[in-house]
């Protein structure tokens, strides 16, 4: 009895296989009674964004060595990196009257064995354009002298914030679209400054 019950079992299963493949069969002999195609279209629009005004500078470092000391007066020197100023703005979209400016502004030398600190006032630059374009609306700033120049017009170092370059009127100069700019640097000190490494930060900000 057990034999015909696995026997019956067997040929229901058989049976399902054969009528699967069946229907796959008939579903290969179906025949094309045509196609239709459908054109699909998408407009993407060129993404228009405002232009910006924004200053980069061409290293995050730089280093003085000493050059031109004297028995009183130790001075060191080097070359603030090169800053560029673009301006990718049309004439509309730049405020009546706007002008731009780039200031620089030092912190105080830190040596790294607990000597004493050298003032920013120490620290002084003569600001130069590299380009500034043909309209001559942009300029540098003055030179800065240190409260070693007590004689120079401008002896205070780079305390407070102090002019590098700016542009006298940023709509009429907009389609130069980019101005560059660096400074000479120079540290004086008494000659009896302590030896040691320093470091200071000095930071320079756009504003319009």
């Amino acid at each position: 009895m057990k034999k015909i019950r696995n026997a019956a079992r067997g040929c229901a299963i058989g049976l399902g296989a054969l009528m699967l493949v069946g229907v796959a069969g008939i579903a290969a002999a179906e025949e094309n009674h045509g196609n239709g195609e459908v054109d699909v279209q998408v407009a993407i629009p060129e993404i228009v964004e405002p232009g910006v005004l924004a200053m980069t500078v061409a290293s995050s470092s730089t280093a003085l060595v000493e050059e031109g000391s004297t028995d009183t007066v130790r001075q060191f020197t080097g070359e603030l990196p090169t800053v560029t100023i673009t301006d990718t703005r049309s004439a509309e979209e730049i405020p009546d009257d706007a002008y731009w400016y780039v200031l620089g502004t030092s912190s105080d030398f830190v040596g790294d064995a607990g000597q004493p600190s050298i003032g920013a006032e120490h620290l002084g630059w003569a600001p130069q354009l590299i380009d500034g374009g043909e309209s001559g609306l942009v300029s540098e700033g003055d030179q800065v002298d240190t409260v070693m120049d007590e004689a120079a017009p401008n002896p205070y170092g780079l305390v407070d914030q102090e002019l590098l370059a700016m542009a006298f009127d940023s709509g009429e100069i907009a389609t130069e679209g980019q101005w560059t700019a660096n400074a000479d640097l120079f540290l004086r000190t008494p000659a009896t400054v302590a030896p040691g490494n320093y470091a200071a930060t000095l930071t320079l900000s756009l504003f319009e």
